[in-house]
């Protein structure tokens, strides 16, 4: 599986960053199987944009949380991830709640709009993903390729 990570350097060794519990899946290193996703990341970044090509083969070693469109479970899942709940996945993958999503989200958790109404609201988002690799056995499986300046 080819997977991209935008931003304003290469990364060709990744790393778990650990500053902050913001993260719709917690700490990890954040790639998408879309690169016309990892290329808007990487333009949101002040200086360079680019984009890191890898490289992932999947390891019956890792333990795996893989969510195939918004649901209930990833909609519970994200806002403990973004109240600082850690969970003991190696890798998590699944839709990405961009900024306006991530609105609505918030809008959930602190009881303004009901479960029902962010359900609704998110009806006709595009489709988007994103996947975290959460531990350095994780990390392990990923193999740089190269990176693209935008």
């Amino acid at each position: 599986m080819r997977l991209y990570h935008g931003s304003n350097v290469e990364v060709s060794a990744p790393q778990i960053m650990l500053n902050g519990f913001y993260k719709d899946f917690g700490y990890g290193f954040y790639l998408t199987n879309i690169e016309r996703q990892a290329k808007r990341w990487a333009l949101t970044k002040r200086g360079a944009s680019i984009v890191s090509v890898f490289s992932y083969l999947k390891d019956s070693q890792n333990t795996v949380k893989s969510f195939s469109g918004m649901t209930e479970e990833w909609l519970e899942f994200v806002v403990n991830c973004r109240r600082g709940i850690v969970h003991n996945f190696d890798i998590v993958e699944g839709p990405m709640a961009d900024d306006q999503i991530w609105d609505y989200v918030e809008d959930y958790m602190d009881g303004s709009i009901t479960k029902a109404a962010f359900w609704e609201l998110i009806k006709f988002r595009y489709p988007t993903h994103q996947i975290a690799f959460c531990t350095e056995k994780a990390l392990g499986t990923l193999h740089f390729e190269r990176s693209m300046t935008l």
